[in-house]
């Protein structure tokens, strides 16, 4: 069963859920309810707690002795640790007897169970994703709404609470757990008439790298509040809290802070905690909900990658501000907004979480492209002030990995693309504009976002290749002519460097070192780079036949033609494609006979991007049906590797490489016994747009089964870090199996269903707008949920409704389109 429609009760330990916007950082929910790995301040943290921080609920009944309880379920075991449990976990307080999570991102619900509590309690969490709005998915925020339950005939007294300890400025932790922070954290109670709650801030200069603040509001108004616990050396404040809290469900503000001398000052008395209530009665049988806003702004990072690459760094020094910077001015004012635009913000959110959770398409694939979503909303990605978009692979326990937006790993990404499409032209135009030179060689790690001199290594041919047909993709989602002008001199330059570097014999085949994905070269022909380079010949053939300018069109649509054919005819063994080399064992790190699961990459990315076929289509399909007879296992027991593991035992998944008729190099390329959910879902995908469709959803039911909340966390595929970016490839088997294209200069759109259903329901996103198909045997119906849709021609082609199609489709959000079945006769098609 899919994650997302799996229930996790709260011994799923490694679940978690994460909150915050594109490029704002995350705190994230666990199976207990728990708020865990704190990363906000523009960095990764994985791990990291805030003591004394969570919620905490209070019932008192007429009659009854009142009820007080962590909003958590309770720790499961085991309970060890260098002291037991440090205090700030408050262990030793009451939990509530057990918790089912249910994450379908971006929406989170957290049901509670306690007899004793007397009431029921769920949380729902999430942070707003709309479609095609960047700005309104990428706030530093997420929404915290405990909803409460009176089963009862008799009234209950309930006071819901939420505590924190003050992030701003934390550096490290010392040995108690407990945050050391440069600077003096500082909490401030604030109440403007709309919205109350605690701002907690710091005294650190505006420009330091720690600089920031973070608030817990609500607009609800009746409010208990402690905004600055006690403070002391031992669990003073906490004590006082709980107490004050058990008393009468009423919070009192202290007017004593502090020990006086505190006895170590850097120990404990300089966190500064605070909590902020809401207290209701609920008659019998009433529902109440309990709303906290969570928002904060670390404004500044550094101006330079600072990355174990170890690019330029020369700027370092200085201070960049992130993009949400440059929108709200401190937490405060990000709390407003949000509380104002909430009610369109939510509907959004829900509108998309219903046209992925409610669509008929596989539950696999949809929970694996919702899943992956958080990537974008993870510490790997950030956008700085101009809406710059720049990103890491991924994201270490405790810092980015891999800097620079590597195009070789970014190739495999489609979910930007196709919600958030300005990200990814904003990666075109550092890539185009900035970082491929003047011969056309491009560095495939970009330094010029920071403004800091660029990395001076080969050039990648995969990911040079691959960026050609993104920017395709680019320009075909989006229609923008002044965008593909001014990028399309870069890519024309990106392609002729790749005849002059990689082609040493001229036959349109490239043949010479090759760097590729796998860290290393592949050398002689190969058909990773030669079906990219296809591709992407053809992808430049038809921007520049846009642009007028025929000789380099025809120059391109025939070198594509020359490759593919002389490609096929050295490589393709009659089963799948090899590499050509004389001495596999020659250069380490080739695979030779091996069949390579990204054989025919650049296909899948022709299918992705609407070019159709590039290499003959029989042998495409005969190809990446031996990638999955040969590379799926769906036991791994008796797989042997000496590499990293990310699938074992009796796991199913898909190898980068195998040998099924001998030749395996005395030392094959580097991460060939691997296992990657990016190329698994690349693979899937491909096999889907070939007809394959059981074989591929095999391949991404594999990938969610492993990622079940138990043995990994269903929001966070793991290769060279946390939230890896080729994970983002989890949205190309949802387009190959809705059928969706959309073709922007041409103002059309289509949708060929490869599911054998009589009715579909699915998703569809375009560059201006988003919405739902319906496909039943009555007919077809189009909603647009937002942004606007003008089509010269719409074509819906589906097993049971024939081909249908209107022409001069005008559409604004919350506008719909019906298309009664009465399929056109074939001698009218």
């Amino acid at each position: 069963m899919a994650t997302g429609h799996r229930i996790l009760d709260g011994t799923a330990a490694a679940a978690a859920f994460p909150l915050g916007g594109i490029g704002t950082g995350n705190v994230s929910i666990g199976a207990r309810g728990e708020l865990r790995d704190w990363e906000l301040c523009n960095a990764p943290d994985k791990g990291a707690r805030l003591p004394f921080t969570g919620f905490a609920i209070r019932t008192a009944r007429a009659g009854a002795e009142p009820v007080t309880r962590i909003l958590e379920s309770r720790l499961p075991a085991p309970h060890d640790g260098d002291q037991g449990y440090d205090a700030g976990r408050l262990a030793g307080l009451p939990r509530l007897r057990g918790s089912r999570m249910q994450g379908q991102y971006p929406l989170l619900r957290v049901d509670f169970d306690d007899d004793d509590l007397g009431v029921e309690v769920s949380l729902t969490a999430f942070t707003p994703l709309v479609p095609l709005d960047a700005d309104a998915s990428g706030m530093p925020c997420a929404v915290l709404r405990y909803t409460v339950t009176n089963p009862s005939d008799t009234p209950v007294d309930v006071t819901v609470v939420g505590s924190l300890a003050n992030p701003v400025g934390v550096v490290g932790r010392n040995v108690f757990h407990f945050p050391e922070y440069t600077g003096q954290p500082g909490n401030t109670w604030r109440d403007d008439g709309r919205l109350r709650g605690i701002l907690f801030g710091t005294d650190l200069g505006a420009d330091h790298l720690r600089f920031g603040s973070v608030a817990l509001t609500t607009t609800d108004t009746d409010t208990t509040a402690k905004p600055q616990w006690l403070s002391g050396f031992w669990q003073d404040g906490v004590q006082v809290f709980w107490d004050d809290l058990r008393d009468d469900g009423r919070l009192d503000p202290e007017t004593e802070f502090s020990l006086d001398p505190p006895p170590h000052p850097d120990w404990f008395t300089r966190l500064r905690v605070g909590s902020l209530g809401i207290p209701a009665q609920l008659a019998g049988h009433a529902t109440r909900d309990f709303e906290f806003l969570l928002t904060w702004h670390f404004p500044n990072r550094p101006r330079a990658w600072q990355g174990n690459i170890r690019l330029d760094d020369t700027r370092a020094g200085e201070v960049v501000r992130n993009h949400y910077a440059t929108r709200f001015t401190d937490a405060w004012h990000v709390a407003e907004r949000l509380a104002d635009d909430l009610p369109i913000l939510e509907a959004g959110t829900r509108a998309f979480h219903a046209a992925l959770f409610h669509s008929t398409l596989p539950p696999e694939v949809v929970d694996a492209a919702a899943a992956n979503l958080t990537v974008l909303r993870s510490t790997t990605c950030f956008r700085l002030e101009g809406g710059v978009f720049a990103a890491w692979e991924g994201s270490f326990e405790h810092s980015g990995s891999c800097e620079g937006t590597c195009t070789h790993v970014w190739n495999y990404a489609q979910t930007a693309a196709f919600l958030f499409p300005e990200l990814e032209r904003s990666a075109r135009r550092t890539e185009f504009l900035h970082e491929t030179r003047d011969d056309g060689r491009m560095n495939f790690r970009a330094n010029s976002v920071f403004g800091n001199e660029p990395w001076d290594f080969h050039a990648a041919a995969d990911g040079q290749l691959g960026a050609v047909i993104r920017l395709y993709r680019e320009w075909r989602f989006s229609g923008d002519d002044d965008f593909l002008k001014e990028v399309f001199p870069g890519a024309r330059r990106a392609l002729d460097f790749a005849f002059g570097a990689w082609d040493s014999d001229g036959d349109g085949v490239l043949d010479s070192k090759q760097h590729n994905t796998y860290d290393i070269e592949f050398f002689g022909p190969n058909s990773l780079s030669n079906s990219l380079f296809a591709a992407a010949l053809h992808a430049a053939a038809r921007m520049a036949q846009h642009l007028g300018d025929t000789d380099t069109a025809t120059r391109f649509r025939d070198a594509a033609h020359r490759c593919a054919e002389r490609m096929d005819a050295l490589l393709f063994n009659g089963e799948y494609y090899e590499q050509r080399i004389d001495d596999v064992d020659e250069h380490r790190y080739q695979y030779g006979r091996g069949c390579l699961s990204d054989q025919v990459f650049g296909q899948q990315l022709a299918h992705v991007v609407g070019l159709g076929h590039v290499l003959p289509a029989e042998h495409a399909r005969s190809a990446i049906a031996a990638v999955h007879r040969y590379n799926f296992r769906s036991d791994l027991t008796k797989h042997y590797s000496v590499q990293r593991t990310y699938a074992l035992d009796d796991e199913a998944g898909l190898l980068l490489c195998s040998w099924p008729h001998g030749g395996r190099p005395r030392i094959p390329f580097v991460y060939s016994d691997e296992v990657w959910t990016g190329i698994e879902y690349q693979v899937a995908s491909h096999l889907i747009y070939e007809g394959l469709v059981e074989d591929g959803l095999s391949v991404v039911r594999a990938v969610r089964d492993r990622h079940d909340g138990r043995r990994r966390n269903p929001w966070n595929e793991v290769e060279c870090g946390n939230h890896y970016a080729r994970s983002l490839a989890s949205w190309a088997p949802l387009l190959a199996l809705s059928g969706v294209d959309y073709d922007a200069p041409a103002a059309t759109l289509t949708i060929r269903p490869r599911l054998d259903t009589p009715t579909l329901r699915s998703i569809f996103t375009t560059g201006t707008g988003w919405g739902e198909v319906h496909l039943t045997p009555a007919g077809a119906r189009m909603v647009l949920h937002g942004g606007s849709l003008d089509l010269t021609r719409l074509v819906i082609e589906h097993a049971t409704l024939g081909r249908l199609q209107a022409t001069g489709v005008s559409l604004e959000a919350g506008g719909a389109l019906d298309l009664p079945a009465h399929p056109i006769p074939p001698e009218e098609q």
